[in-house]
C-alpha cells in the first residue's frame, strides 16, 4: 500500500485511535505535511463566553406536539447537544397574526372582546400555551401562512376591509403622514394592458394619492432594477372616499405591477367606532379592481377576486392589528413563558426574549416584559419584531415602530437591551425602492432614521437570521462559501453604518430555509461546525443554531430529512441522532467549554487548498480559560485525507510553538456517519458516536480523515 493520507484504508471506530489522528513523518518520511499556523498575538484574539455566544432556539409548535416537546425525555435529549443559552422565536408575524402571549388581558373594546389586546402584566396561573389571532383587516394575499388566509382587497368581499397600521400615523409617530406613505401593490402575475382603475374606499380613506406603474424587473423582488412611474393621470389631490373610478391614461400602458401610494389619510373613523382613535387613523380600502375601458366605455376588470391564495395578488405597506376573540387560531403554539421557563430548555441561562412589532401594540409589548420580570425570569436581551424585510416593511416605518416600542419597554426597565431588525437569511445587503435621496439599503436607512431621531442608545444589537443556500440547488462545493458569505455579511451591516460598538447576531440560522436532505447528510454537521466558526472569528457576538427540539423526518429538497438534531416519528420519537446534532456536540462539548467563562479565539489559517483554489481545510483555534488550546478542524475534502503540521506563533513571526505532550482527539466524519436516503425510512449508518484518542504529540504531523470536524486539545511548548 502507498503511504499517503489518500490511501489510508477505511477502518472501524475502535481502530480509529491507531492510524487516523497522527501520522508520523519518521514512517512516511516523504509525506509533505501542509501547515497550520495559529496567530497568538494577544491583542488579535477575540473574547467570547460560550454561555453567551453560543446558543439555540425553540419556535412556533404544533398543539399536538407542545407536550412531547416539553417532556423530560426529550428535554434531555434536545439538551444534550450542548448549546447554551436559548432564543424564542416570535412566529406570529411571519403569518401576519397578532400574539397573545397572555391569554388574560384586556381588549380595547370589552364589550365586543373585539379590537387591541392587552396581555395582563401580573402573573396569575401558569401560562402554558399562547397563540396568534388572524388579522381580519389583512391586506397581503401571501405570507408563512397556511391555506386560508389572503388579502381583503381582493376577495371579492365588498364587506371586508384592509387597512393601514394606526401607529405609522401622526397621532403616534409624531410626524406628518407623507413621511410614512402606505401603500398598496397588485402583483397580475403577468403583463396586461392597464388604463384605469376602481378603488372601493372604506373609512379612513386617502385625500392624496397617486397610482403608479412598474417600469421593470419584479417590483418586489428586485426593488433596484426598476422605478416606479405614475400614470399621466393617476395623482389624485383631494380625494372624497366612496367607490372612484379612475381613466389613468388615454392609452393603455403594458404593466405587471400596479401601485397606489397614499399620503394624506381624512382621518375619518371606520367601521369600529370612533372611541378609539385608532381607528380613525391611516388608509383602509374595501376592494379594488383595475384594468381598462373597452371601445364601449365599459369598464374590464383584470383583477381575480377570490377569498383564496387563487385571488390577484396584493401585498400592502402594513396592516392594522385590529381583531377579535373569534379570530384565535389554536393548532400552532407559542410556548407559554412560564412553561419555557421552568421547564428547563432555557439551560439555566438568561433567554432572549421577543416581542411582536408589526402587528401588536407597544402596551402589550411592555406588559410582557413586565410579566417576565415580576416572575423573577432572566431576560439576555429583547428582540423587536420578526422580519420585516419579509413583510416589506420600509426601513422608515419599522423604526417609527421600533421607537414607539423602545420608549414603552424602557419605560418598564431602563436595563433591557434592545435589537432587531431580525432579517430574513439573506447573503447581500436588503436593497428597498429608493427614497427621495436615492438610497436603497434597508438597514442604512433604519440606522439613519435612529441617527436623526437621536436614539442611538436604543439599539442595543442587531440580529438577523443566517440560511445561506437555496434548498434544492445545494452542493458539496457550497461548503467551501461559508466563512466567505458570513464574513461579508457581517461587512454589509457595519458598511450600512451599524456602529462598532453594537453587536452583531445570528439568532436563527440552519442550512437552508426550506428542509433540503443536505441537513441529515455528512454535509450539514461540516457547515455547522464551519457557520459557528467563522461567526465568531468575523466579529459576530452570538450565534444560535436552529431548533433545540426533535422535528418529525419528513420529504425535501433530494430526499427526507430533518431541520432537528434528531431522527424523529410524527409522535417525537426519537431513533437516532442526526449529523447536525454530533456538530453541536463537537463544538460545545469538544471545542469550547461551557461554564468556564471567557474564551479567546485567536486567527488561524491553513494552505491546504484543491486544484481551484479552494482552502480545504478551516481552523478555529480557542484558547480555553484553563490555559489549554482546543482547535477545531475541518477537512471539508469529500475524498481525501490531509496530513498538517500545527504552529503557534505571534504575529511578528517569533516564539514559535507547537503542541506538546498529551493531546485530545477528537473527531466526526466519513468514517463515523453515513446517511442513507430511502424515502420514510431513511437512516444514518453508521450513526457516530465520534472517535475519540488520547496521544503523545510529537511535534510532526497531524492527520485529517476526510469530510471530517476533528478537534484538538491539549498544551503547546
Amino acid at each position: 500500500m502507498r503511504c499517503t493520507p489518500n490511501s489510508l484504508p477505511r477502518r472501524t471506530a475502535p481502530e480509529l485511535p491507531l492510524i487516523l489522528f497522527l501520522l508520523f513523518s519518521a514512517n512516511c518520511p516523504w509525506v509533505a505535511a501542509q501547515t497550520i499556523r495559529v496567530d497568538t498575538t494577544p491583542a488579535r484574539a477575540i473574547p467570547f463566553d460560550p454561555d453567551k455566544a453560543l446558543g439555540t432556539s425553540v419556535d412556533i409548535l404544533s398543539s399536538r406536539s407542545i407536550d412531547a416537546v416539553y417532556s423530560a425525555p426529550i428535554l434531555k435529549e434536545s439538551l444534550s447537544a450542548g448549546w447554551g443559552p436559548i432564543t424564542y422565536r416570535q412566529n406570529t408575524e411571519l403569518t401576519i397574526a397578532a400574539w397573545h402571549w397572555n391569554p388574560n388581558g384586556t381588549w380595547s373594546d370589552a364589550a365586543h372582546q373585539s379590537g387591541y389586546f392587552t396581555g395582563s402584566a401580573e402573573p396569575k396561573e401558569f401560562l402554558g400555551h399562547s397563540y396568534g389571532y388572524a388579522l381580519p383587516h389583512r391586506g397581503s394575499t401571501k405570507s408563512d401562512a397556511s391555506q386560508g388566509k389572503y388579502s381583503r382587497l381582493t376577495d371579492g368581499d365588498p364587506a371586508t376591509y384592509w387597512k393601514s397600521n394606526p401607529y405609522l400615523t401622526k397621532h403616534f409617530t409624531g410626524e406628518d403622514d407623507a413621511l410614512h406613505p402606505q401603500w398598496i401593490v397588485l402583483d397580475f402575475g403577468t403583463l396586461q394592458d392597464i388604463d384605469a382603475i376602481r378603488i372601493a374606499w372604506a373609512n379612513p380613506y386617502a385625500r392624496e394619492y397617486v397610482v403608479q406603474y412598474w417600469l421593470g424587473e419584479n417590483a418586489l423582488e428586485k426593488p433596484t432594477l426598476g422605478v416606479w412611474t405614475q400614470f399621466p393621470r393617476g395623482a389624485v389631490e383631494e380625494g372624497n372616499g366612496g367607490t372612484v373610478t379612475l381613466r389613468l391614461s388615454d392609452r393603455p400602458v403594458r404593466a405587471r405591477f400596479l401601485r397606489i401610494r397614499m399620503t394624506e389619510s381624512s382621518n375619518t373613523c371606520d367601521t369600529h367606532g370612533s372611541e378609539d382613535p385608532r381607528n380613525c387613523v391611516g388608509y383602509a380600502v374595501n376592494e379594488i379592481y383595475a384594468g381598462n375601458f373597452a371601445i364601449d366605455g365599459s369598464f374590464i376588470d383584470l383583477v381575480t377576486h377570490a377569498p383564496g391564495q387563487n385571488q390577484t395578488e396584493a401585498t400592502v405597506s402594513s396592516t392594522d392589528p385590529w381583531h377579535t376573540a373569534q379570530d384565535i387560531e389554536p393548532s400552532r403554539d407559542q410556548t407559554g413563558f412560564d412553561l419555557f421557563y421552568t421547564s428547563g430548555i432555557t439551560n439555566k441561562l438568561p433567554a432572549m426574549i421577543p416581542v411582536a412589532m408589526i402587528y401588536a401594540t407597544p402596551e402589550d409589548a411592555a406588559a410582557e416584559l413586565a410579566y417576565i420580570e415580576k416572575r423573577g425570569y432572566p431576560v439576555s436581551y429583547v428582540e423587536m419584531g420578526e422580519e420585516p424585510d419579509g413583510k416589506y416593511t420600509s426601513p422608515e416605518d419599522d423604526a417609527a415602530l421600533y421607537l414607539q416600542w423602545a420608549t414603552a419597554l424602557h419605560g418598564v426597565d431602563r436595563k433591557l437591551k434592545l435589537g432587531g431588525p431580525v432579517f430574513e437569511g439573506v447573503n447581500e445587503d436588503i436593497q428597498v425602492w429608493p427614497d427621495a435621496q436615492a438610497r436603497t439599503s434597508w438597514l442604512g436607512r433604519f440606522i439613519d432614521y435612529l441617527k436623526a431621531h437621536g436614539r442611538m442608545s436604543d439599539l442595543a444589537f442587531v440580529s438577523f437570521e443566517h440560511y445561506p443556500f437555496p434548498p434544492c440547488e445545494i452542493n458539496w462545493s457550497d461548503l467551501y462559501r461559508e466563512p466567505e458569505l458570513v464574513r461579508h455579511i457581517l461587512e454589509v451591516w457595519r458598511a450600512d453604518g451599524v456602529p462598532a460598538d453594537v453587536p452583531l447576531m445570528i439568532t436563527e440560522s440552519n442550512l437552508s430555509w426550506a428542509l433540503t436532505e443536505p441537513m441529515a447528510d455528512l454535509f450539514g454537521a461540516l457547515w455547522l461546525a464551519d457557520n459557528a466558526g467563522s461567526f465568531l472569528a468575523s466579529g459576530g457576538a452570538a450565534f444560535y443554531h436552529s431548533p433545540i427540539q426533535p422535528e418529525p423526518l419528513r420529504s425535501g429538497c433530494g430526499g427526507y430529512s430533518t431541520f432537528g438534531n434528531f431522527v424523529a416519528n410524527e409522535k417525537l420519537e426519537i431513533s437516532q441522532h442526526a449529523s447536525q446534532y454530533f456538530a453541536s456536540q463537537m463544538i460545545n462539548l469538544e471545542w469550547v467549554k461551557h461554564g468556564t467563562g471567557v474564551h479567546q479565539l485567536f486567527p488561524a489559517e491553513a494552505d491546504v487548498l484543491d486544484d481551484a483554489g479552494h482552502i480545504l481545510v478551516t481552523v478555529y483555534a480557542v484558547k480555553r480559560p484553563d490555559g489549554v488550546w482546543s482547535l477545531m478542524i475541518l477537512n471539508k475534502d469529500p475524498s481525501n485525507a490531509h496530513s498538517v503540521k500545527i504552529e503557534f506563533r505571534d504575529s511578528g513571526g517569533k516564539n514559535v510553538a507547537r503542541f506538546a505532550g498529551r493531546v485530545t482527539a477528537v473527531t466526526f466524519g466519513a468514517e463515523q456517519y453515513v446517511w442513507h436516503p430511502e424515502g420514510p425510512k431513511s437512516h444514518a449508518d453508521p450513526d457516530g458516536p465520534p472517535a475519540t484518542s488520547t496521544v503523545n504529540a510529537p511535534g510532526q504531523a497531524f492527520t485529517l480523515p476526510r469530510a471530517s470536524v476533528t478537534v484538538l486539545r491539549g498544551s503547546i511548548e
